[in-house]
C-alpha cells in the first residue's frame, strides 16, 4: 500500500518546505491542490510546473496528481444551465489535466462541491446530463495527458449532488471513458448507509483514488474511524492505488496532522 499526503496540509509552509517533510515523515506521495500553487492553473508557467516536479522529486516523493480542483475559482460551474458556464467549465478541466501531467501526476480528483450544487430550477437527471457533458468535453485531454479524472462522491451536509458511490457509478457510466473513474473517500463514505468495507468492495472496479481521514475531519486514526477492515476491504480487492490523507481539520498541527497519520496506517496494515 503506497502512502501519500494532500500538500495543503502543511498550510503556510512553502511547497519545498512541505515536500521535505512528507517525505521525513515515510509518505512517498504528494498531492497538490492547485490553489497552493496560484489561483488558476492557467497561471502557472511551464518553468513553474517543472520547479514544483523537479522539488517533489528531489525530496523523495512522487506527484500524484491534484484535488480541490475548482477551489478557490469563480465562473466554473459542473451543473450549470448555462452552455457557455458549462464549456468553459469543461475547458478548464482540460487545462487541470495538462497541469496535472506537467507535475507528474495522473489522477485529479473532482470534489468542488459549491461548483456542482443543483441550481434553481436544475433536477437531478438533468444535472447528470450537464456534469456528463462538461467531462466528457475534457476525455480527449484526459487521453493525451493520460490522466483519469476521478469523481468524488460527497456527503449530503456538503452537497446534493453526488451524495453516493452509487450515484457517481451511474454519471460514471453515462460518461463511458476509462478515464472518468470513481474516488473514494472515508469521511464521505461514512455518510452512506451502507459500511465503508462494503462499499469498497462494491465499487472497486470503478475506484481509481482513495483518500483517507476521519470523520471528525482529521487524519486517520484521530477519530473513532477503524482502519483495520478498511484497508483490510483495500487489500481483499487488490487495490493497486495510493491511499492519500486528506484532512480538513488543521488545529492539530501539520507536524502532527502528518506524523501520525502515517504512524497510525503502518500500525494498522502490519496488525492484518
Amino acid at each position: 500500500m503506497k502512502f501519500a499526503i494532500c500538500n495543503e496540509t502543511f498550510q503556510d509552509r512553502s511547497l519545498e518546505e512541505g515536500f521535505r517533510f512528507a517525505a521525513e515523515c515515510g509518505y512517498t506521495g504528494v498531492e497538490i491542490a492547485p490553489f497552493t500553487v496560484a489561483p488558476l492553473v492557467t497561471d502557472v508557467s511551464a518553468s513553474r510546473r517543472a520547479e514544483v516536479r523537479r522539488s517533489a522529486e528531489a525530496s523523495g516523493l512522487e506527484v500524484i496528481g491534484v484535488h480541490w480542483l475548482l477551489a478557490k475559482t469563480e465562473g466554473f460551474y459542473m451543473t450549470s444551465p448555462e452552455p457557455e458556464v458549462r464549456r468553459r467549465t469543461g475547458d478548464y478541466f482540460a487545462e487541470l489535466a495538462r497541469f496535472c501531467a506537467d507535475l507528474g501526476g495522473a489522477v485529479m480528483v473532482c470534489g468542488s462541491p459549491q461548483q456542482r450544487n443543483l441550481l434553481p430550477g436544475v433536477g437531478l437527471d438533468q444535472a447528470m446530463d450537464y456534469a456528463a457533458e462538461v467531462f466528457a468535453s475534457a476525455v480527449p485531454t484526459l487521453e493525451e495527458c493520460q490522466v483519469t479524472l476521478a469523481l468524488e462522491p460527497l456527503a449530503p451536509a456538503e452537497t446534493d449532488f453526488l451524495t453516493t458511490a452509487a450515484g457517481t457509478v451511474e454519471l460514471i457510466e453515462r460518461i463511458g471513458s476509462p478515464r472518468v473513474r470513481l474516488h473514494l473517500d472515508c469521511k464521505a463514505m461514512w455518510s452512506e448507509s451502507t459500511p465503508i468495507p462494503k462499499l469498497i468492495r462494491r465499487h472497486h472496479p470503478w475506484m481509481a483514488h482513495f483518500h483517507a481521514n476521519d470523520p471528525n475531519l482529521r487524519g486517520p486514526g484521530m477519530g473513532e474511524l477503524d482502519f483495520h477492515p478498511i484497508f483490510q476491504a483495500l487489500r481483499d480487492v487488490d487495490y493497486p492505488g495510493w491511499v492519500s490523507v486528506e484532512v480538513f481539520d488543521y488545529e492539530p498541527g501539520p507536524e502532527r496532522l502528518a506524523r501520525e497519520s502515517i504512524e497510525y496506517m503502518r500500525r494498522v496494515l502490519a496488525e492484518l
